[in-house]
């Protein structure tokens, strides 16, 4: 059983906000309120609607690439007139944040394109892929600044312009820290966990950056140890990241749902009018989007209509629920209160196999 259009269109009006909430009248603040805070769909909305979803994580990269791009330009400059290798290495970090943005961009591209016969769940788990591509990334950035913290301990390097160091390395943790908040929180407005993971990388980078800072007032102290000493430790911190991160995207791939979203899944069905039991529940993330399959017992002296009814009962008591529902398939099955009947005929399946041999 599909997901009629009418169910959608009748949870996108009823989920209808007031656009003028909460702006001001400041056109600075107004802009970066538009900015940051798209006013023309909620969470809900955005979430009812695949495309608006999608164009919303699209948006929430654009926005991202410029921030992550104007602090690693800044650092550039920097980098020249200093000569700080943690600085150098902090700059690589947040370009590599950057280029994610574009597997990213390319799998939420794809999740647009419709169902076929060969993609029959469409190509949302394209977007899965892409944050596991995004985790091998963090990992790297872990890496790399334990590798760049033991290469300083081996060979210090000298560090001039030390105030202008500092300076880029808060730029680079405030932008980097600022595009961490605003994709993990699209990411789960959408339940995009690939966004999410982006923005823990972004997270990561961020961390380098306050390495680069201590680093420098440890050299300005005259404790120049300090720098590989906390180089070393943001390394150790952001690998705890990867795992993290690593365990969410393992799930989405390997189909698992938050067990508390399976019970609330199986809970509303239950409570619906006519639902004598729930079994064989079955909830998927592809991409941003909830896939989901059920049986229901319903009385076995109701018709095929009546029984069709509870069905789309429960489909749209779930549809409401939860609005990242792209797709729910019902089954009903007769309750076996009549002892004289046979609710499962093993000869029915025997009956079938003759039939095809006399066809032959």
């Amino acid at each position: 059983m599909g997901h009629h259009d009418e169910h959608e269109n009748e949870h996108r009006h009823g989920h209808q906000h007031d656009h003028n909430h909460g702006h001001s009248n400041h056109p600075v603040i107004h802009w970066l309120q538009h900015l940051f805070t798209p006013h023309s769909h909620g969470h809900q909305q955005a979430a009812l609607d695949p495309h608006l979803a999608t164009d919303k994580g699209i948006w929430a990269l654009k926005v991202s690439l410029a921030g992550l791009l104007i602090t690693a330009i800044f650092q550039v400059v920097i980098v020249a007139i200093s000569g700080s290798v943690a600085l150098l290495a902090d700059t690589i970090h947040n370009f590599s944040d950057a280029l994610t943005a574009i597997p990213l961009g390319l799998a939420f591209w794809l999740s647009r394109r419709a169902r076929n016969k060969r993609y029959t769940y469409g190509y949302g788990r394209a977007e899965d892929i892409a944050g596991v591509i995004i985790v091998l990334m963090i990992a790297y950035s872990a890496f790399e600044a334990i590798r760049h913290a033991i290469l300083r301990f081996i060979t210090p390097e000298p560090i001039t312009n030390l105030g202008w160091v500092a300076a880029a390395a808060i730029v680079g943790f405030l932008g980097n820290e600022l595009v961490a908040v605003f994709r993990i929180r699209v990411g789960k407005e959408i339940g995009s966990a690939a966004l999410v993971a982006d923005g823990y990388h972004a997270r990561t980078d961020g961390f380098t950056s306050l390495a680069v800072l201590v680093g420098a007032i440890g050299v300005w102290l005259g404790y120049p140890i300090l720098d590989p000493l906390i180089g070393l430790g943001i390394g150790i911190a952001i690998l705890g990241i990867v795992w993290k991160t690593a365990q969410d995207m393992w799930h989405r791939l390997m189909d698992a749902v938050d067990p508390e979203l399976y019970e609330e899944f199986k809970h509303i069905a239950s409570h619906v009018n006519g639902v004598m039991d729930v079994h064989s529940v079955a909830i998927r993330w592809v991409g941003h989007r909830l896939w989901g399959e059920m049986h229901v017992t319903v009385n076995c002296n109701l018709s095929v209509l009546e029984g069709h009814h509870i069905t789309e009962e429960v489909r749209h008591a779930l549809f409401h629920e939860f609005p990242a529902l792209v797709e729910l398939i019902v089954h009903a099955d007769p309750c076996e209160c009549d002892e004289t009947i046979e609710y499962h005929p093993t000869s029915h399946h025997h009956y079938l196999t003759a039939v095809d041999e006399v066809k032959r």
